[in-house]
């Protein structure tokens, strides 16, 4: 089994904002073309799970309309992460104090009095053991998703399900309408 890890595009969000589950819509060009390249890759029949935020629907239903043949199901678990009283604020405003408590408990925080890493990275567990035991090694899925998503699928698929350092969590990610792929 192979799954595709699909970042939305571009989000209609100044640069420097922190958003997580904050429901933005994405660039609209930015997304048909995502869809137009996934449309060409895709295999037949894929089903594909995404997350509700929209910026992630908007690229999953602009996909469906150019391949009918996927099987297409949301999923709140692949939302982004809760930043909690964070989200929409610009990340230079919260402030070194708070980001500085964040990384020295980088599991356990509630960033924002939000979600911790550690909450998010079973989350995101629930829904990996799913896809993999529903798959049973055969069928392909895609999910249409978050980087933060994306990182804790990348440590799920290396056997790793808790992070309580900041600096084991990766850093890499596709970039807006990009992907990957496990398996």
């Amino acid at each position: 089994m192979k799954l595709w890890l699909i970042r939305h595009a571009q989000p209609l969000v100044e640069a420097g904002v922190c958003y997580g589950r904050l429901d933005l819509a994405a660039d609209t060009q930015a997304t048909r073309l995502c869809a137009q390249a996934l449309a060409r890759l895709l295999p037949q029949g894929l089903a594909v799970v995404t997350s509700p935020l929209q910026r992630c629907e908007q690229l999953a239903q602009v996909l469906l309309g150019l391949r009918p043949d996927l099987a297409l199901k949301t999923d709140g678990r692949l939302r982004e992460m809760d930043f909690g009283a964070w989200e929409g604020q610009r990340w230079d405003a919260i402030g070194p104090a708070a980001l500085d408590a964040w990384v020295a408990d980088f599991g356990a925080h509630h960033p924002g009095g939000g979600e911790s890493v550690q909450g998010f990275m079973q989350r995101v567990a629930t829904a990996w053991d799913q896809t993999w035991g529903e798959s049973s090694g055969a069928a392909d899925t895609a999910w249409i998703t978050h980087a933060g998503v994306i990182r804790a699928a990348t440590l799920l698929h290396q056997g790793r399900r808790q992070v309580s350092r900041a600096d084991h969590w990766p850093a890499a990610a596709p970039g807006f309408g990009e992907w990957t792929m496990l398996g």
